[in-house]
Parts: C-alpha cells; sequence; structure tokens
C-alpha cells in the first residue's frame, strides 16, 4: 500500500498544483494530510499565490482517499470547506498492521507525545523540517512544508510504501528516507 503524507500548504495554490501533480504521479492507495491546509497563519510569509478556495477545489476531488488531522491554523469553519473529516486534533490507523498515530505537531510533537507502543509511526506536521527516523523504537515521520519549508529545505512530502518512509521534494526526488522494520 503507498500512502502520500503532506503538511503545511497554507492555502498556497501554486504548491497544491504541484502536490497535485505527485498525486496524479505516485497514484497513492491513501493521503494523509497534517494540518494548516488553508490558512498561512500571522507569523509565515503569504505564500505563492495564496487562495484557499480553490486549494479546497484541488483537494476534495480526492476526498474518497483522504484522512487528515487540524493544524494550528486551521480554523472550525475553515475546514468543513474540506471533503474529508480533517477536524481531529489526532487520529489512529493501522495501515499493513502498523500503528499510525496522526497530529499536526502543534500538541503532541517527538518530545511530547502519548505513550505509543513499540513500532508505532508518530507521523507529524508543523515544524515545516522533514524527518524520517527511528528513536527508541518509535519511528517519526514529517514530511515538511509543501510550501513554506523551512531549515533551507526544498518544499517536500512524505511517501509510506509498504515498509519504507521516504522523504520526496516535489520533484520527486528522495532527499530522505527510513526503513521499518518488524520490531513491534
Amino acid at each position: 500500500m503507498k500512502i502520500m503524507v503532506f503538511s503545511d500548504i497554507h492555502g498556497s495554490l501554486y504548491y497544491t498544483k504541484k502536490v497535485i501533480e505527485r498525486i496524479e504521479k505516485e497514484v497513492p492507495d491513501q493521503i494523509m494530510i497534517l494540518g494548516d491546509i488553508l490558512y498561512h497563519g500571522p507569523r509565515n510569509p503569504l505564500p505563492k499565490d495564496y487562495d484557499p478556495l480553490e486549494v479546497v477545489k484541488l483537494l476534495n476531488p480526492y476526498v474518497d482517499k483522504t484522512i487528515g488531522v487540524r493544524g494550528n491554523c486551521d480554523a472550525e469553519i475553515d475546514v468543513q470547506l474540506l471533503g474529508y473529516s480533517g477536524n481531529k486534533d489526532t487520529l489512529q490507523i493501522t495501515f499493513n498492521n502498523r500503528l499510525f498515530f496522526m497530529t499536526h505537531g502543534h500538541i503532541y510533537h517527538p518530545d511530547d507525545h502519548p505513550v505509543l507502543e513499540k513500532g508505532t509511526v508518530f507521523v507529524y506536521g508543523h515544524t515545516h523540517i522533514y524527518q524520517a527516523e527511528r528513536k527508541d523504537n518509535i519511528y517519526y515521520f514529517n514530511p515538511g512544508s509543501v510550501s513554506i519549508p523551512k531549515g533551507g529545505n526544498p518544499p517536500s512530502y512524505g511517501m509510506i510504501d509498504d515498509d519504507e518512509l521516504v522523504i520526496k521534494d516535489l520533484d520527486g526526488i528522495v532527499l530522505t528516507s527510513c526503513r521499518l522494520k518488524d520490531d513491534r
């Protein structure tokens, strides 16, 4: 099963179009959106081609394969425009017999999260810095930001492909990866 993961679009029509291009090339079975979809937030610069309503129009055709969580810049009223249920702060999903704990990252993050079972993948956004690594029997997976990356990183997204966590730039070039071990 292939799962595409992205976060922190912040209303950028330009980068949403890039994400849609990647969806069409990657053909994921499932899409995970980790919040901060429509609003850019008061501390972020206005992203390229800021147009939240058009972002909604581009994402909603994929609603049948999309799951997501709300970010700190996602107002409840805005999330209602999205066709998928993305109004929760956390979501726990099992894929390939492995638990995935999804959150945006502003409430729970790698340094402060609930007790998770060995082998869980903690999937989060918020920092705008990508990560794919294993620490203390937990996998930490952050796809970075589609529109406003930080730390000198390019815009990026993630792919979960059976037993591997992969971060790619918007041209599909692998930036980093981490293999999931059968350590549960």
